[in-house]
């Protein structure tokens, strides 16, 4: 369809900025995600065409772009400053305007891209996400949310994940309003069960905070199911489950560890001896979907919801194949429109 000067619009496109500096192993790591990103495969999961840039410094990656014949497939964004993981986020956030991570979001916020994917300082990604892309209406402060596996291949979201170690009852409550709207948006869950994450289900337990927050959730027009319970985080009995940040962090990173722990041991013990390894090799396709469950790398890339814009954070330490999903996350969350259909829902649910 033309406009009224008989000019072609522009075909509308998924166009996502990824951190070159950010994580462990970058760049290397993030250039074999981009890698795989630009496969016919990553791109027939999207109905609209794929773009993709890298912003960092330019006389480091222009080469390594180069090396990897991705010149002419990813536009290089230069950004001068690097964000070290150890940098105080308010000290990031004044002293280094030209890092990889502000000139990033700058790019979010003026339409340049759509989405920004960083593997990098989660306290300044969030402090400068904040500071230039601003908060939707009605929310106070943003927060991670993290998907983890569920039983019979469910989804749960959790959030906060790590930004907000404290919070008041109004601010979990506005976790809770993002989360449901995120999972009605992203999971198509007419009405998501959201939980409070407590000590116990009963409503004598927790704290002051947790108390409040639930007698709020309550009153409120979400589908609340009340406390939960660590133990129900893996379960089907909710979809979205609400925690201050430290918590939540604490958690995240429990079930990591356990997944690793899991998944070590197995190993060692099905290459103990000749009856084990038989046994191992009979039962391969179950074991390999049972790593693939509890693969951590599989759920990377957690969105900071509440921001005006898209912004993704991915595991430090993730590989080509983690970060790889976190840009895939990117990805579903503009092609669905995921900021404007929160904006609204949030307002609906405000206004409620």
């Amino acid at each position: 369809m033309s406009d009224e000067l008989g000019q072609q619009r522009p075909e509308r496109q998924i166009r996502v900025l990824v951190d070159g500096h950010g994580g462990d192993d970058a760049p290397e790591m993030v250039l074999d995600a981009l890698q795989q990103v630009l496969s016919p495969a990553f791109a027939s999961q999207f109905l609209l065409p794929l773009t993709f840039g890298i912003v960092g410094q330019e006389g480091l990656l222009r080469p390594l772009l180069e090396k990897r014949g991705l010149t002419d497939r990813v536009t290089l964004v230069p950004a001068a400053d690097i964000i070290g993981m150890c940098d105080a986020p308010a000290l990031a956030l004044r002293r280094k305007k030209n890092s990889s991570i502000h000139v990033g979001a700058r790019m979010v916020r003026d339409g340049d891209w759509d989405a920004l994917v960083s593997a990098g300082n989660t306290g300044a990604l969030m402090a400068v996400s904040k500071f230039i892309l601003k908060t939707l209406p009605g929310i106070d402060r943003p927060a991670i949310a993290s998907m983890i596996p569920a039983s019979n291949n469910g989804r749960t979201l959790m959030l906060d994940a790590g930004a907000n170690s404290e919070c008041t009852s109004d601010h979990l409550v506005q976790f809770a309003i993002m989360g449901s709207c995120y999972m009605q948006a992203a999971e198509g869950i007419e009405y998501p069960r959201v939980g409070l994450l407590n000590i116990g289900s009963e409503e004598i337990k927790g704290t002051d905070v947790i108390k409040l927050t639930s007698a709020k959730l309550a009153d409120s027009e979400l589908n609340y199911i009340g406390n939960v319970e660590g133990t129900d985080l893996f379960g089907n009995d909710v979809d979205v489950v609400v925690c201050d940040g430290f918590v939540g962090n604490v958690a995240l990173k429990t079930m990591e560890g356990t997944a690793r722990f899991l998944a070590e041991n197995m190993r060692s013990e099905l290459t103990s001896g000749l009856v084990a390894k038989t046994g191992a090799l009979m039962a391969r396709s179950a074991l390999k979907r049972f790593k693939d469950k509890v693969n951590p790398g599989k759920y990377n890339g957690a969105p900071l919801l509440g921001l005006n814009g898209i912004v993704v954070k991915s595991h430090g330490g993730a590989d080509a194949d983690s970060f790889t999903c976190a840009i895939g996350v990117a990805c579903r969350e503009v092609s669905e429109n995921l900021t404007d259909r929160i904006t609204e829902s949030v307002q609906e649910l405000m206004d409620a």
